[in-house]
């Protein structure tokens, strides 16, 4: 038996191939499947099987494309609609794999549908658990997604309360816990970095699994300090659900190089977003004028679903040399799927070209602080989270969250000139550059919040609350 975990960080999520004596099946799928069919090619194994724990909401599936090209059957739990062709499995019906089975257990709670995948070896006994967003390492998803008008959010509590105390804590407890997501995704509120768990030991350090715990308490823990979901959450559960463009459709037309006269032309076309994903030096130093800044190297498709409002953008990049096809890739994973080409020869052939440049001030972090305290900064911002910001944050500096940054712009004045900073440089560029964009004047301050605590403070005071959870 084999059995890997495919973990893509940006994302946070865990995707699964198994495989067995000449068949394989694969887990909650990323959009891009070749690399699937390169490994069961390379072991002689044909994919049986496709299986979704439940139609996810923060990136999009590629369990479709999946099928069409190798004739693998997609299982879902029971509950599920779509308007592609599919099992719909019932609790405890079990699928082999070669010489392997895995058992469906139905766990509603996060969504309806959900379900875990219960693996069992060649000999019967059990082995792993693949608990999609129903139990993550040292959280439960959330129940708030799924919500209709005749299932509340509590409701869906109680049904994950339910799911985990029937079918998942009676296991033993050497199987290990696979769950779909860990640290960083916008499913829990408080997951591990560990990206796998015995579920024994789940039972000693996950809240949620917590025997005294009642189904009242449980309900009011998971259902409180819940973050709005960003809005293209929505979206994606609707694609997960229907037949979308295919990957090679989307890679062909995004992996276009435009040189800099077209690009210009559709630059200055409102219909398109020019989205720079280089470095945040490199975009601060010099940038194509009303552009957007979300680099690869970072969260990148979870912020790009957090601050592009609408899915459908045209969106033409300026990305690193060889990392093009990158790029419009994990523009896919989340649904953005209209990627229109990316600048040829990058910003070289922008300003060869002769087209203006715009840039954003970096300061250091003590310059910063001393300007604070001289009174030439004047307008500082944080950009962190509600949570990071409660925690520790400068004395005097307010919060402008980046995941509210459409709504913070319309409290601010285009007359002055603000400073903002983050934890470590990247979001603050992101929240400057779509300013930026709008008419305001940003610096940006380079290492952000990590670097202003190593700076000589003077009169300035950091501001720290050691009961706010991050």
């Amino acid at each position: 038996m084999i059995l890997e975990q495919y973990y893509t960080k940006c994302l946070a999520q865990g995707t699964y191939y198994i495989s067995s004596n000449g068949e394989a099946a694969v887990i909650d799928p990323l959009r891009e499947v070749q690399p699937y069919i390169d490994r069961a090619a390379q072991e002689g194994a044909t994919i049986k099987y496709i299986f979704l724990t439940h139609f996810h909401a923060d990136f999009v599936s590629g369990h479709v494309d999946l099928a069409d090209k190798t004739g693998a059957t997609i299982v879902i739990g029971p509950n599920a609609s779509t308007s592609y062709a599919f099992a719909k499995a019932e609790h405890q019906q079990s699928f082999s794999i070669g010489d392997i089975t895995l058992t469906l257990l139905h766990t509603p709670g996060h969504t309806m549908e959900s379900s875990c995948y219960l693996l069992k070896d060649e000999t019967g006994k059990a082995e792993a658990i693949f608990t999609g967003d129903t139990l993550f390492i040292g959280d439960v998803g959330r129940p708030d997604l799924a919500v209709k008008s005749d299932l509340s959010t509590e409701d869906l509590a109680g049904h994950l309360y339910d799911s985990l105390r029937n079918h998942i804590m009676p296991l033993p407890d050497d199987i290990i816990v696979y769950p779909a997501h860990g640290a960083g995704s916008a499913c829990g509120k408080n997951m591990s970095k560990e990206t796998s768990d015995t579920l024994g030991n789940q039972k000693k350090t996950n809240y949620a699994l917590n025997p005294d715990l009642t189904k009242e308490d449980f309900i009011k823990e998971v259902t409180t300090g819940i973050a709005a979901p960003p809005s293209y959450f929505p979206k994606n559960v609707w694609m997960n659900k229907g037949v979308n463009s295919s990957i090679d459709e989307i890679l062909k037309r995004g992996n276009t190089p435009i040189n800099a006269k077209s690009f210009k032309a559709l630059a200055d076309d409102a219909e398109y977003l020019v989205l720079d994903v280089r470095s945040p030096q490199e975009f601060t130093k010099e940038h194509i004028p009303g552009s957007w800044f979300i680099g690869l190297d970072g969260q990148f498709a979870p912020w790009v679903g957090a601050l592009i409002e609408d899915i459908d953008q045209k969106i033409i990049l300026v990305a690193p040399e060889g990392r093009e096809e990158e790029a419009v890739t994990r523009l896919a994973r989340v649904g953005y799927d209209n990627s229109q080409g990316y600048l040829k020869g990058g910003i070289s052939s922008w300003k060869t070209a002769g087209y203006s440049i715009s840039s954003i001030e970096d300061i250091t972090a003590q310059e910063f602080i001393d300007g604070l305290e001289s009174g030439m900064i004047e307008q500082p911002l944080d950009c962190r989270k509600p949570g990071e910001y409660e925690s520790s944050h400068v004395n005097g500096v307010p919060l402008h969250a980046l995941d509210n940054v459409h709504s913070e712009l319309k409290h601010l004045d285009k007359t002055k000139v603000y400073t903002v900073h983050c934890a470590g440089g990247y979001r603050s560029v992101i929240f400057a550059s779509i300013a930026q964009s709008q008419g305001f004047k940003f610096k940006n301050v380079l290492g952000g919040y990590g670097a202003i605590k190593k700076t000589e403070l003077k009169n300035q005071e950091l501001v720290t609350t050691s009961s706010c959870s991050i």
